[in-house]
């Protein structure tokens, strides 16, 4: 499980944890080396669905975060915003959270966020559920990262095994890189 950690309970349930609390993951479990779900409606700033699939066949991101109103989620797309402004060359990255659109587009504007593009699965958290990164207990996110190559297959995937701390922005890097080389 390149760059995954995420745990397994005794009886087979993954889980992450909050402040050291155990909560429960749902959906379809992912690694690298599968093949991406690409037919996933999110909701745009601008209160419009989008299919991911539009953006199949190219190098991707996603920074999937529980809520942008947390400090560490804040950190997480700010930095991702950063580092991706850096790049040489375009790219494809997403921010994905629970919070409504409205919200999301206050906070783009407000933290001049604009190399991320920031969508909600409010709605009907088919994101959460097709990357298994959905929280059962608490209907949002978990914190973690998905690297997609142009072939639509997990190339990285780190799932934060405690909602509290940040991704390894590194080793996602690193991965988005070789992706788009290739």
């Amino acid at each position: 499980m390149k760059g995954e950690t995420q745990t397994m309970s005794a009886e087979g349930t993954r889980t992450v944890h909050a402040k050291g609390n155990p909560l429960t993951l749902i959906g379809r479990e992912v690694r690298p080396g599968d093949k991406a779900p690409t037919n996933v409606q999110v909701i745009k700033p601008d209160m419009t669905p989008f299919n991911l699939k539009e953006d199949a066949g190219k190098p991707r991101l996603y920074s999937v975060v529980p809520s942008l109103d947390t400090s560490v989620c804040n950190k997480q797309t700010v930095t991702f915003n950063k580092l991706l402004g850096e790049l040489d060359g375009p790219v494809t990255a997403y921010a994905v959270s629970v919070d409504i659109p409205h919200a999301q587009k206050r906070f783009a504007e407000h933290y001049k966020v604009d190399h991320i593009k920031l969508v909600s699965d409010y709605r009907d958290v088919q994101f959460g559920e097709s990357y298994g990164m959905l929280i059962k207990e608490l209907r949002m996110l978990t914190r973690g990262v998905v690297v997609i190559d142009k072939n639509d297959t997990i190339a990285y995937m780190e799932i934060v095994p405690d909602t509290v701390n940040e991704p390894n922005y590194d080793k996602a890097m690193a991965a988005l890189k070789d992706v788009m080389k290739k």
